[in-house]
């Protein structure tokens, strides 16, 4: 699977050097810019990796105006594991932080999205439109039906996102059939405000772009919030549905909807 066009082709990676590329581009923003780290972030060669990586397919947004560039044409990236693969991993990778039972005993095809991110250059622009162009093929030949992953707020302390967790929690909650929950070693209840104390202009604000634009594709939060010291974010777990998505959400990412 792929799309492209005359500047920005979106495909899988195909060799170990892409996927070497994809890890340089997250130790930029994971671990640059966020200030986070693992057991196999590896600062002198600054690869952000982990031990997942080998069973995700890593979808490559790449820009050829760049390919002379010495950081090379790849400016975006996300991993994408099916439930084969998380299958021979042992899990999926956001087993660790949330309790996904409700998703597993579905008997629905699911895809797990992590690990999304952009150039700084790169962001606020068309780039995005092409990386979900490119997810929403995989969607389409791989006839996913739910997807999900953890995203991110940046930093641990609770009391400056307690407006926009408490919306998550009153507006977004997840159905009971794909209600996953935060593992109990780090769940923090996003239930902190009343739901008629909560500014939602205030809360939007403080909600990163790539958790709005779930929502606005008719996107879910699991129950409870989950605290990563590792990385220094607090995690949230989105969920899509295709089949709850109307055909207007769905023309937000899918170029072939009507």
């Amino acid at each position: 699977m792929g799309t492209k066009n005359t500047q920005f082709e979106c495909r899988l990676a195909q060799t170990p050097g892409e996927l070497e590329a994809a890890q340089r581009l997250r130790y930029r923003v994971f671990v640059d810019e966020l200030g986070g780290d693992g057991t196999l972030v590896d600062h002198e060669q600054k690869l952000e990796r982990d031990r997942f990586d080998p069973f995700f397919d890593h979808l490559l947004l790449l820009d050829h105006n760049r390919d002379n560039h010495p950081d090379g044409p790849v400016v975006g990236v996300y991993r994408l594991m099916q439930g084969e693969a998380a299958k021979r991993a042992g899990s999926f990778y956001s087993e660790s932080e949330y309790d996904l039972a409700a998703l597993k005993s579905s008997g629905r095809k699911l895809l797990e999205l992590g690990r999304s991110c952009l150039h700084e250059e790169y962001r606020g622009g068309m780039a995005m439109y092409h990386l979900w162009n490119g997810l929403s093929a995989y969607v389409h030949e791989h006839e996913i039906e739910v997807l999900f992953g953890v995203a991110s707020f940046h930093g641990v302390d609770i009391d400056p996102l307690k407006e926009a967790l408490s919306l998550l929690h009153h507006n977004h909650l997840a159905p009971e059939d794909l209600r996953v929950r935060a593992q109990p070693t780090a769940f923090q209840s996003m239930n902190l405000m009343a739901a008629d104390e909560i500014s939602r202009k205030q809360a939007m604000l403080s909600i990163p772009a790539l958790i709005k634009a779930y929502l606005r594709l008719g996107g879910f939060v699991g129950e409870g919030a989950y605290i990563d010291h590792e990385f220094n974010t607090t995690d949230v777990c989105l969920l899509m549905d295709t089949k709850r998505m109307n055909a207007r959400k769905t023309g937000l990412y899918d170029r072939r909807a009507p």
